[in-house]
């Protein structure tokens, strides 16, 4: 006779076991698709000198030529399911680990200041352009937010509180992401011309470029001065993340006409965001997980962008694509006039 607490642990062992089956199918291929997707971003720095389409790109358009080219059977659909939605969560929630506040403290007030009202009138803009030319709500303001924080993880990071569909993601996704190399080849060519210095070049970098990363790529032609205050520039305008996706989660929980707890106003995802970003800034997550917990929330996030790939229909997004472009070009536009203003004023 087996003794008693085989079986107790018995039938929990078994549904765990279970879940653990249907979910490997899905994450394996979400897994096999982001390593393809790391492999070919290494392959373009090998042989072009930097990657120019990173591995979130990479793997959303392999995720979807993989989708366009083989009916993926149903034994995987419940693996993919989990990488786009739980695994993105926990990742939006471990970004708020990466984020210093000290940073943004350090940038002065009136700088802060500027940052946030450049952010808060780029999405209200972008947002009143999308629907103006025809978007759908979620879909312009996926745009309208990764225009005017950080590209590819601000609409990560929105995707999940506004219920944004995968094929919106992606859409939203590859484009920033192609008007961003086009920013970072261009935007020094505007120094000369506009008659900036060292110094209004990297508030300008920091202002439009999407990525950290592609801050560096883009000030390092110009001087040090300029990577120092394009990154500074950049990382305050990154916070500007958080009470933007609090704020869309109030107001979804708003617009569902109840009146719901906390948890239910504010996705579990946000507040552990929020709680991590608190934790970082009283100096309560020590150094040496910094680096880990970066490591674990970009793996995550790639996975969910092959997930999301895997489940777009590429019809679907190549009949939103003139409308995206457009409003993403005019966006981009006015966010450079609304930096330069500050430039001037700052």
């Amino acid at each position: 006779m087996p003794p008693a607490s085989s079986a107790a642990t018995a039938p929990v062992a078994r549904p765990t076991f279970s879940w653990l089956r249907r979910m490997a199918p899905g994450l394996l291929l979400c897994a096999a698709v982001s390593g393809v997707a790391v492999l070919l971003a290494q392959a373009q720095a090998a042989f072009l000198g930097r990657a120019w389409l990173d591995p979130l790109v990479l793997a959303i358009l392999l995720g979807t030529a993989l989708r366009s080219l083989w009916p993926v059977p149903a034994r995987f659909a419940p693996g993919i399911a989990l990488s786009a939605k739980t695994l993105l969560e926990v990742a939006v929630m471990l970004l708020g680990a990466s984020l210093s506040v000290t940073a943004m403290l350090a940038a002065g007030p009136a700088l802060i200041l500027g940052i946030a009202a450049v952010v808060a009138l780029a999405i209200l803009f972008s947002y009143g352009l999308g629907r103006m030319l025809g978007l759908p709500k979620r879909m312009a303001m996926l745009v309208a937010c990764g225009n005017s924080i950080c590209g590819n993880s601000a609409i990560a990071a929105v995707a999940p509180v506004i219920g944004a569909q995968a094929k919106d993601v992606a859409s939203a996704i590859a484009f920033t992401a192609v008007l961003g190399v086009g920013v970072v080849l261009t935007l020094p060519l505007l120094v000369p011309v506009l008659g900036l210095s060292e110094l209004q070049y990297g508030v300008l970098a920091g202002l439009t470029v999407y990525a950290v990363p592609q801050v560096l790529a883009a000030t390092a032609p110009v001087g040090q001065l300029a990577v120092q205050l394009g990154t500074l520039v950049k990382l305050v305008r990154v916070l500007m993340l958080g009470p933007v996706v609090l704020g869309l989660s109030v107001l979804a929980g708003q617009r569902g006409g109840s009146k719901p707890g906390l948890a239910k106003l504010v996705p579990w995802f946000i507040l552990g965001f929020l709680g991590l970003m608190a934790l970082r800034a009283l100096g309560l997550i020590p150094e040496a997980l910094l680096a880990p917990i970066s490591a674990v929330t970009g793996a995550l996030t790639l996975l969910a962008m092959a997930a999301l790939g895997l489940g777009v229909d590429v019809r679907t997004v190549a009949r939103a694509g003139g409308r995206v472009t457009a409003t993403v070009m005019l966006s981009l536009l006015a966010l450079g006039l609304v930096s330069l203003l500050l430039i001037r004023l700052v």
